[in-house]
């Protein structure tokens, strides 16, 4: 059939299974916005406020759901607004396709109205990225971006399209889809090996990754710790893949985890790492971290081998199958004496905070409380994202959504209104911090507009939180431009974009406001008042060895 380029990118979606696009229009990508019209009772178009919010959204939606997030913007400034999106989700392996639209073929190059070389911008932060000049080749380009966004380790694809193209006529053939199924391969030799280095461990510590998670290999993984009779640490990205409640789970791992993993990990012989990439916030010191152990890797990607962290041996295979391949073999492992002096630590290092006032650690724990831990967290980044971290209890993989290798500001709400998209039964929180949430906090708009009934939660201090932990403990109290004591009322705020709102400052008022919030159907904003030198513990100070972890009391 005889399609214009427009239609084929619209028909290309429907063939994927893409149900929601989160998007702005503009002058380049009129002809995709004027089919997708047409199709509006099959592919269903979140409009947000900012193009960096519909990249947070595809991201978010992706988490959630285990599916491709889609995304479109378009020339220009349009497409340089997903930039930061696509970088996250770059850095956490999250497979998004943005399709966005430039100016014509002719107008190429010329510093055209609107034009920019979006492709030769995402190139370094998207697994591929292809700029469409013949409409005959575009089908084919559409449906190898979903395969190359979900193939191995997930990823950015980017498709730019100039106008014209969108516009020309072709012949069209539609195709059938097969899902993209991991890869079978694994060395058996490698297996092999890795069988020896457990067998012979007798202080072996598993350290889970957000591999885990995007293998889908929670099953598998739950199997092999209890085969491996061995603790169990996680870093922010693999939080889930392992439950937070099994009494074999230590805490989190790195400059903001628990004691116990970090002493942990450092005392092993040996450390298994299953789909982590060692971040320089996991290792702390690099020749310092696990020194005493060898270094058992999984993971998809070869290129993480010997990248940050050099390791004993190493198994390269999707983690899904690698585990159910070594669980096949592994007879039942003992090892109690290990075991009970990791508990032991665990009664000695709890993770504490005061008893009183309103803190984040205490709002943390009441939306778990409130939620039975049934919740989508999502999170901005700092403090806030760190408390999320320790204090609720995550047992389910795909429910703490958070910018983990970027770090990006004002991912949160966005992503938070991708995931209520994909999972609308699910309760959906965005935990952030108030300087996180003022960068875009204009997604409020997006969500009443649309009807996303997210939570949203400020930790608001006043102050950038965890910039000024830094400032407190490394500089000498310089608190230089970290300070935000201005005049911006988020409950007025949320008031004027149609949402609910509404001021805490006592623990009972939270508690009352969030059970409100569970019940109410509708976008809201909860305003969390608390104490600007409220800290997360424990830390380990920037290129510093886990083990010198140090909490408020060692001070």
């Amino acid at each position: 059939m005889q399609l214009t380029g427009a239609e084929i990118v619209i028909e290309c979606l429907k063939e994927q299974g893409v149900d929601t696009v989160f998007g702005y229009p503009g002058g380049a990508i009129l002809n995709v916005y004027d089919e997708l019209y047409k199709h509006s009772n099959e592919i269903r178009h979140i409009l947000t406020s900012h193009e960096q919010g519909a990249a947070h959204a595809a991201d978010g939606y992706a988490r959630a759901t285990g599916r491709v997030g889609v995304c479109f913007a378009t020339s220009g400034p349009g497409a340089t607004n997903l930039v930061t999106g696509i970088a996250t989700a770059y850095m956490d392996s999250i497979p998004i396709v943005a399709i966005t639209c430039n100016v014509g073929v002719s107008l190429l190059g010329k510093d055209s109205f609107q034009e920019i070389d979006i492709a030769g911008i995402t190139m370094p932060i998207t697994k591929h990225n292809y700029i469409v000049k013949d409409v005959t080749k575009l089908a084919d380009t559409i449906r190898k971006a979903f395969v190359i966004a979900k193939k191995g380790r997930p990823g950015p694809v980017l498709i730019d399209i100039p106008k014209d193209i969108t516009s020309t006529v072709t012949e069209y053939e539609p195709a059938v889809i097969e899902p993209v199924m991991p890869s079978e391969e694994v060395c058996e030799e490698d297996i092999q090996t890795a069988l020896e280095m457990i067998r012979q461990s007798k202080k072996p510590y598993v350290f889970v990754g957000g591999g885990a998670i995007l293998s889908g290999a929670h099953k598998e993984l739950y199997e092999f710790i209890k085969k491996v009779d061995a603790p169990v640490t996680d870093s922010l990205m693999g939080k889930g893949a392992f439950p937070g409640t099994d009494e074999l789970y230590t805490g989190m791992i790195g400059m903001h985890g628990t004691k116990t993993a970090d002493y942990g990990v450092d005392e092993c012989d040996l450390l298994i790492v299953a789909g982590a990439r060692f971040s320089d916030r996991v290792t702390g010191n690099v020749k310092e971290f696990a020194k005493h152990a060898k270094i058992l890797q999984f993971d998809v990607d070869a290129a993480e081998m010997n990248k940050n962290v050099l390791i004993t041996e190493g198994v390269i295979g999707d983690l899904k199958v690698t585990l159910k391949r070594i669980n096949e073999l592994l007879e039942q492992q003992d090892h109690s004496e290990w075991k009970e002096k990791i508990m032991a630590y665990k009664e000695k290092y709890p993770l504490v905070y005061p008893s009183e006032g309103l803190t984040g650690p205490f709002v943390v724990e009441e939306i778990y409380r409130q939620t039975k831990g049934e919740a989508i967290i999502v999170t901005e980044v700092g403090q806030h994202q760190m408390w999320a971290a320790q204090y609720y209890k995550y047992t389910k993989p795909r429910t703490l959504l958070t910018s983990g290798g970027l770090g990006t500001m004002g991912y949160g709400l966005g992503a938070a209104l991708g995931a209520k998209t994909g999972m609308p039964d699910k309760t959906v929180v965005n935990i952030a911090g108030d300087g996180c949430f003022r960068m875009n906090m204009n997604e409020i708009a997006t969500a009443v507009r649309s009807n996303i009934p997210v939570i949203q939660v400020v930790i608001n201090n006043h102050v950038l939180g965890m910039v000024r932990q830094w400032q407190d403990l490394f500089y000498g109290k310089r608190y230089s431009q970290t300070v935000l004591n201005d005049a911006v009322d988020f409950v007025k705020l949320a008031e004027a974009m149609g949402a609910e709102g509404v001021r805490v400052t006592t623990r009972e008022e939270f508690q009352e406001a969030f059970a409100r919030a569970l019940t109410l159907g509708k976008p809201i904003v909860i305003d969390c008042q608390i104490d600007k030198d409220e800290k997360v513990w424990p830390m380990v100070a920037p290129g510093a060895p886990i083990r010198e972890a140090f909490d408020e009391a060692d001070m």
